[in-house]
């Protein structure tokens, strides 16, 4: 399968590209702290070959051993795994949910800095993050003055042409998921060119389209409430990069078209699969932005600044986005981040890894229908964009999965193909 190919290659890839992160940056935590600084990152670095070595010789799965705020909601997880065994033996790396082993290999990852003050605050990921933003540089700035010229005009544009532009920039950050460097394992991922260009060409590769529903959705929302009513979208992200300026601009319009009044963000609270956003890579970007010698970027940045201090952007990083829970238990293991997601008009599910977990990450029949596999989760009316990266799709017509498989065998993990899936909460 491919989640065995996933645990077997590129796993260790991105275990042992963490390692060398940590070996190039030995001078720099000894120039910060000292010998503690260079003591703290060979205890890091062994803790780190260990983990790598148990994977690849399929040990059992251990308990978290950290203080960390969430090790017990993980061990109480494991042990529901062990039960699931029926007693054949403990969960090992190999005989477990993919889902499950992937998520714990990066909690791991925090959990080897973490444990090893004063480099506990390092992000083994950032460079990489930094440098995928960087070169999508073209992109970001096709993206930018294409975004600052639609506002020029945005109060005169009629529903049809609202309609239109919000549907352009779905699909920009919907393709703009391509972006990912735990898929390509940490390998150059970034976007070269203007998606712009090439978003009619890419209509045929999204296999399921409920823009049209999202339309409605926000249209009627805005006509049927009062005039003191507010209409709030939440984003769970996905990537760092071109994903997340993509995000933005598409916040951005929300805002700017009067579809939405706030705008809510929910990022990880630790380094996540290798490029997910967190609260640092949000103001970073944000920053970069602001701060960029090109007239339209630094626009966007500015009012994105903007946007975060008058609170029209929230940006928020709960710990059950790292937790390896699909969503479907959210409303018992974290209450107050499904009363959160119950305040949203909608929710708008970034990427691959927020699929999996959406529908269980199970090998579903492709054409059980997408609210069945969601299994009770519906907070509020929710929608996944997502490029395809994982062997886990559902909601497709009768005989369309079959027909792609025959001519395609690696359809569902090449991210060539995409979705916009929408599902109004009961």
């Amino acid at each position: 399968s491919f989640a065995y190919f996933t645990i077997k290659d590129r796993l260790p890839q991105i275990l042992t590209k963490v390692i060398d992160t940590l070996h190039r940056h030995k001078n720099e935590f000894f120039e910060e702290h000292g010998e503690k600084g260079v003591e703290a990152e060979k205890r890091a670095i062994s803790f780190l070959s260990k983990l790598r070595n148990e994977l690849q010789t399929d040990k059992p799965v251990t308990p978290l051993e950290d203080e960390l705020p969430d090790a017990a909601l993980w061990n109480q997880y494991l042990d529901y795994q062990r039960n699931l065994s029926n007693g054949n033996g403990e969960p090992s790396w190999f005989q477990s949910p993919w889902l499950f082993v992937e998520c714990y290999m990066y909690r791991r990852i925090h959990a080897a800095l973490a444990q090893n003050p004063p480099i506990d605050n390092f992000d083994v990921f950032k460079e990489g993050k930094a440098q995928n933003f960087f070169e999508s540089q073209e992109a970001v700035i096709a993206l930018c003055t294409y975004f600052q010229e639609l506002l020029k005009n945005i109060k005169d544009l009629d529903e049809k042409q609202l309609q239109e532009e919000l549907f352009k920039l779905l699909q920009v950050s919907l393709w703009g998921n391509k972006c990912d460097l735990s898929f390509s394992a940490g390998e150059d991922s970034s976007q070269k060119s203007s998606i712009l260009q090439s978003l009619e060409n890419m209509v045929p590769y999204i296999l399921v389209n409920d823009m049209e529903k999202l339309w409605s959705l926000l249209v009627n929302v805005k006509k049927n409430g009062t005039e003191r009513s507010y209409v709030r979208v939440d984003i769970i992200l996905d990537n760092a990069g071109f994903e997340l300026v993509s995000d933005l601009v598409l916040a951005d319009f929300l805002l700017a078209s009067k579809l939405a009044d706030e705008v809510y963000f929910h990022g990880k609270s630790i380094p996540w699969y290798v490029s997910d956003t967190t609260k640092h890579d949000f103001n970073w970007t944000v920053k970069q932005l602001q701060s960029a010698n090109h007239m339209w970027m630094s626009r966007c940045g500015i009012n994105w600044e903007g946007n975060l201090k008058k609170r029209a952007w929230v940006f928020s990083d709960h710990m059950f986005w790292t937790l390896p829970h699909d969503f479907s238990s959210m409303g018992g293991v974290a209450p107050d981040l499904y009363a959160e997601l119950q305040k949203s008009n909608l929710l708008l599910f970034k990427g691959d890894l927020n699929y999996r977990k959406l529908t269980g990450d199970r090998k579903w029949e492709y054409s059980v229908p997408f609210h069945q596999a969601l299994n009770k989760f519906h907070p509020a009316p929710l929608c996944s964009l997502r490029t395809l990266k994982s062997d886990t799709q559902v909601g497709l017509k009768p005989g369309q999965g079959e027909q792609i498989q025959a001519s395609e065998p690696e359809w569902m993990t090449s991210g060539k193909y995409g979705i916009v899936q929408f599902d109004a909460s009961l």
